[in-house]
């Protein structure tokens, strides 16, 4: 993974915050001053958690895990949508649905719902029904896939929890704390960093913002998953080694029976 340079944060606005007084005290070790009434955000300091956050999300990533992506607010869900859809991890960009995380069993039924009314379409069921019944079934497929669609291949729990903006999305964050699962997070300075475990001090408004750092982010998360990949295929070949060494190994054994075979015969 490359170093993040702090000139292309300053480029992309990553460091305007909020408005002083909307501030949160805790903040305060990331925050480098004032200007016209408008935190400014110290970028050596959202490089070094950039780094921090990186190395984490490769490793999580390079075991096996996803990392559920979230971020509800206008400007942010088409960026996610397509940096995390890019490397393959589930993400939120409509309404979180409550119980997502705690009752994840119930969130699966719903997605083996989507499933089966996708089979009934395959196999010709979905033609018997009544053209009212068609009606509602693909309602409700609708309504399934617009608020789980991004997350249908997520068979277990997250890995991780990566978040844009943690006042907005305050119960995704209380689920992920529930179940002690990792939250990484754009934080701005109107928020509390304690909230979560690994925090990028980043404007969290600006679609330009959101948009540089979800490129770092989603990089480093490709980067453990060509990992695993790489890992994966080296088993694969010392798998295969070892069978065609086992087969060799086995040839001559074969042929020293048959000739004892052949000579007590005789």
């Amino acid at each position: 993974m490359e170093k993040v340079e702090v000139k292309e944060l300053l480029d992309a606005g990553v460091h305007f915050g909020h408005l002083t007084r909307k501030w949160n005290p805790n903040m305060a070790p990331y925050i480098y001053m004032e200007r016209n009434g408008i935190h400014i955000i110290n970028l050596y300091k959202t490089a070094a958690k950039i780094d921090e956050t990186c190395a984490a999300l490769s490793k999580i990533a390079a075991s096996g895990k996803k990392i559920l992506f979230v971020a509800t607010k206008k400007q942010a869900k088409d960026i996610v949508a397509e940096k995390a859809g890019a490397v393959n991890q589930p993400y939120i960009t409509e309404r979180w649905p409550g119980g997502m995380l705690t009752n994840f069993v119930t969130i699966r039924k719903a997605v083996k719902k989507m499933a089966s009314i996708d089979r009934m379409k395959k196999d010709g069921t979905f033609n018997s029904l009544s053209k009212k019944e068609r009606l509602q079934v693909n309602r409700l497929r609708a309504k399934l896939e617009k608020n789980l669609g991004s997350i249908s291949d997520m068979t277990r729990l997250p890995g991780a929890l990566f978040v844009v903006d943690i006042m907005r999305e305050h119960i995704a964050i209380k689920e992920a704390q529930k179940l002690n699962i990792p939250i990484f997070a754009m934080v701005d300075t109107n928020s509390d960093p304690r909230e979560v475990d690994y925090l990028i001090p980043a404007n969290d408004d600006a679609s330009k913002s959101i948009d540089k750092i979800l490129s770092i982010v989603t990089s480093a998360v490709e980067d453990g998953l060509n990992e695993r990949k790489a890992e994966r295929a080296e088993k694969d070949t010392k798998k295969a080694d070892q069978k065609s060494e086992t087969k060799a190994e086995a040839k001559p054994k074969a042929a020293k029976k048959e000739k004892v075979a052949a000579e007590e015969e005789e």
